[in-house]
């Protein structure tokens, strides 16, 4: 007599925890920090088609990291929901928390009923319109649903405790765009691990520090810029071009070596 296979329930949302943990922090980490005027992203992204940040609605932006096609659908989702809700009722009735609210009871659902969580982590910003003094609202939605709300940065995707550790010192409120774009691509550039065996790491998905962090240079042909700009009247998203991005990184780097 054969005995049908069990396993308990919290050893079944270990495992998906640990695949959508693994997954996620394979990909390229995102940078999300308040400035001055709006809301700063920041991601290492090469691609020139595949973008991990993106307008949801008029003073919305999103963000991502994971599998690039669950993501994906999220972000149409999203747009879709904000888009029926500001047309059915009004414009000012959309808003971050509500969008945010939306992905964390899908993303949970997902995890808990389905075989196979989403490998994602999610990114909501939102800006006030100007003359308001309601500063900027940062929403990191995770693979299992959970909510966090931030007003000062946040990152997601590989080597995060890095990324943070280095945010944390350097970052401060009220930052022009220009030094809060350097601040996030130095921490960026120094959130690599040094590795006695990097390739073994990178198939795993391990996000444990095995060594100190080696500094890189990124350009800006290794970056997706964009902010959301509470001056702007109505759509507060505008994309850095990367001739702008590498104006400000060229600036940053200390003169007279040779």
């Amino acid at each position: 007599m054969t005995f049908p296979y069990y396993a308990s329930a919290e050893q079944i949302m270990r495992d998906r925890s640990e695949l959508a943990r693994k997954g996620i922090a394979r990909g390229r980490s995102v940078v999300t920090l308040t400035y001055a005027d709006g809301v700063l992203f920041v991601a290492e992204n090469p691609s020139n088609t595949l973008r991990k940040v993106s307008e949801i609605y008029d003073r919305i932006g999103f963000a991502a990291v994971g599998k690039y096609n669950e993501f994906e659908s999220l972000r149409r989702a999203g747009i879709q929901l904000a888009d029926l809700r500001g047309y059915s009722y009004d414009r000012a009735d959309v808003s971050g928390l509500s969008l945010a609210n939306a992905y964390a009871t899908t993303l949970g659902s997902v995890f808990t009923e389905q075989p196979k969580p989403y490998e994602v982590e999610l990114c909501v910003a939102e800006v006030a319109k100007p003359g308001r003094d309601t500063p900027a609202q940062l929403y990191r939605i995770g693979y299992d649903g959970s909510v966090i709300d931030e007003t000062r940065f946040l990152v997601m995707g590989g080597h995060t405790d890095a990324i943070s550790a280095a945010l944390t010192e350097s970052f401060e409120p009220g930052l022009d765009l220009t030094a809060a774009l350097r601040v996030a691509v130095s921490a960026l550039a120094g959130s690599v691990i040094v590795s006695s065996a990097p390739e073994t790491s990178a198939r795993s998905g391990s996000n444990t520090d095995q060594g100190a962090p080696e500094p890189r240079e990124l350009s800006a042909a290794d970056l997706e810029v964009a902010v959301l700009d509470r001056t702007r009247p109505r759509r507060a998203f505008r994309r850095l071009g990367r001739a702008e991005v590498a104006d400000v990184l060229a600036d940053a780097r200390p003169q007279g070596k040779g």
